[in-house]
């Protein structure tokens, strides 16, 4: 790649401005960079995530954390296609680990923070197994009927922080869908889950939509026939969730 983005996409934002699509444009070939930040709820029966910078996301509901600041929680989405536990531990999912051929598309750095809802606080989640799972360049899944191919899926355990990380690339697109990557969040006791949280994200229509048209990588397939706002699995959210 002959150049990186190094702006940082933040989830908050819900367009990007022209003046963010020329600079795309100007830098060619890039890096995205995309920070994930979680808030699970410890009570048993809860099974909701927020984005901790979230403002306004539908269905959510608020919890007090420390200092001045609130937690949105928000509710879980469908799990969707294709979920395998193929227990791949690896921070780097671009690869498929039986033939190391790498899936061809944009740089994606992924970091999740996830913290726990406690007490009126918000604290780091250790310990978190974190999957994640998506479509590589051309919309296809990896371990689809009978293939045994694995890439773009993996999981990582959260660290000191309630961090976990990922390499992998930019998402194609299929028929249906917006632009999206799937997550599973869960926790043990020895060997017993005790907790499991399933949801999707999502991108920028209009960083996609520049993608699709004018990364090489991607050209072949330029007009995707679902937006964030038409998507069926956030419906009426769709404004809200389109930020990333």
């Amino acid at each position: 790649m002959p150049g990186k983005i190094l702006e940082t996409l933040s989830p908050t934002r819900t367009l990007l401005s022209r003046r963010d699509l020329l600079g795309f444009a100007a830098k060619g070939a890039a890096s995205v960079v995309v920070s994930q930040s979680l808030l699970v709820s410890c009570a048993a029966a809860a099974t909701k995530v927020t984005d901790s910078t979230d403002t306004s996301s539908s269905g959510g509901t608020t919890s007090p954390t420390t200092g001045s600041s609130t937690c949105i929680l928000t509710a879980a989405l469908t799990e969707g296609p294709f979920f395998v536990d193929e227990k791949l531990n690896r921070s780097d999912i671009r690869t498929d680990p039986t033939t190391g051929v790498l899936s061809a598309g944009i740089p994606l750095a992924l970091t999740f923070n996830v913290q726990r809802v406690a007490s009126s606080a918000c604290t780091p989640l250790t310990g978190a197994y974190l999957d994640v799972w998506h479509c590589d360049s051309t919309g296809t899944y990896s371990d689809v009927s009978g293939s045994s191919r694995r890439f773009l899926r993996g999981y990582q355990i959260t660290d000191a922080n309630g961090v976990a990380a990922f390499t992998s690339i930019y998402p194609g697109w299929y028929s249906g869908r917006a632009v999206h990557i799937h997550f599973k969040l869960r926790l043990y006791a020895g060997t017993n889950k005790t907790y499991e949280f399933t949801s999707q994200f999502f991108f920028d229509d209009g960083l996609s939509d520049w993608v699709y048209h004018n990364h090489p990588l991607y050209t072949s397939r330029p007009n995707r026939d679902t937006t964030n706002l038409t998507d069926n699995v956030i419906g009426g959210s769709a404004a809200r969730e389109s930020r990333r």
